[in-house]
């Protein structure tokens, strides 16, 4: 076959056709071209080449199957269709979960040891002997699916379309407890709460409030956001965020420094760490109840969005009037039961 449109846009025909046709020397070389062309792109080529790749993700081997998908996924961020892009990488993802998950049963039950730590090449002789050949892709390549579902879960619209994530936490825990890595961007962007109502009880001022929140990636953010809404806001005292420090905790782009303005505590006195997800916020009658109590020690951190390509909001609904807010009061410890983080615990955000 000779390949006769140049630049990323004839790459992706040249993919697809390959791909359906089922030829490997094509292949072969049509997916060199793809990440050969991809960095030179021009806009119109990765709109219409992100979902056209998805439509084929299926089809692609498990090896180079994950390449592809990390290559969906940065179309995505530069302005292609994720809802389109979404199922394909999201089957992948769920695969290579699975198999890493079986990888991680295979290699304890014959033997253990270290996890081998994947290259960019094919799993290594021995975890393919011990453990077979798709297990070992699904474990070589999950930092790639990583990558790649993370690109897409920064669109609301796709996270909205997402049913059963525990179905993708469940294995991700598994793999993440036997091999000792940390999964964190996946973890936390499975575990993104949105429209979700949480009620802040202003310990010092006796005050509550229901807030909405969205797309905020971790406590970080939130803390931010939070003491943007109540302390900017005019409704409690204490140090509130310039307004560069909330607008980076929204949509701008970069990050500011700044400071805490509370102790974020659990209704039973435990703290909330920053460095947690506002999902670890506990819930209290259907509702994520959190107390803000006055700042034990000075933490400063860069204020902005674990997850840059996502927006991420808090809406002050309304201030509780006394008796609700009491109602929620008696769900919380008296602050002399407080455990509070020690001082210097927390480091800067995501």
């Amino acid at each position: 076959m000779i390949f006769g449109r140049a630049g990323f846009g004839g790459a992706v025909a040249d993919f697809e056709s390959a791909v359906t046709a089922q030829d490997a020397k094509r292949f072969r070389k049509a997916f060199g071209r793809l990440q050969e062309t991809f960095g030179q792109a021009r806009e119109p080529e990765l709109l219409d080449g992100g979902p056209r790749l998805a439509a084929v993700l299926e089809q692609v081997p498990p090896g180079p199957r994950a390449v592809v998908a990390v290559l969906v996924g940065a179309c995505v961020e530069r302005g292609a269709d994720a809802g389109r892009c979404a199922p394909a990488v999201l089957a992948g993802l769920r695969w290579a979960l699975e198999q890493a998950a079986a990888f991680a049963e295979a290699w304890a039950a014959t033997g253990g040891g270290a996890f081998p730590a994947p290259d960019d090449g094919e799993p290594g002789a021995e975890a393919v002997a011990r453990t077979g050949l798709d297990p070992a892709l699904g474990w070589w390549t999950l930092r790639s699916w990583e990558s790649a579902a993370v690109s897409l879960l920064n669109d609301r619209t796709v996270r909205d379309g997402l049913d059963g994530r525990s179905g993708l936490l469940r294995p991700l825990a598994a793999v993440a407890e036997a091999s000792g890595q940390a999964f964190t961007s996946l973890a936390y962007a499975l575990r993104v709460l949105d429209d979700e109502p949480l009620v802040a009880l202003h310990r010092p001022s006796r005050t509550g409030y229901l807030l909405r929140l969205s797309g905020i990636g971790d406590n970080f953010q939130l803390h931010t956001l939070l003491a943007d809404a109540l302390i900017g806001g005019g409704h409690v005292e204490g140090r509130a965020p310039a307004p560069q420090e909330a607008a980076v905790c929204r949509e701008t782009p970069g990050q500011v420094e700044t400071e805490g303005s509370f102790d974020l505590v659990a209704p039973g006195g435990e703290p909330v760490r920053n460095e947690g997800a506002p999902a670890d916020i506990p819930v209290v009658d259907g509702v994520r109840l959190l107390v803000l109590d006055e700042p034990s020690c000075r933490r400063s951190w860069p204020a902005g969005r674990f997850f840059p390509g996502m927006r991420g909001d808090l809406l002050l609904e309304r201030t509780l009037d006394p008796e609700e807010a009491e109602r929620w009061y008696a769900h919380v410890c008296p602050v002399a039961s407080s455990v509070r983080e020690p001082a210097g615990a927390e480091g800067a955000a995501g």
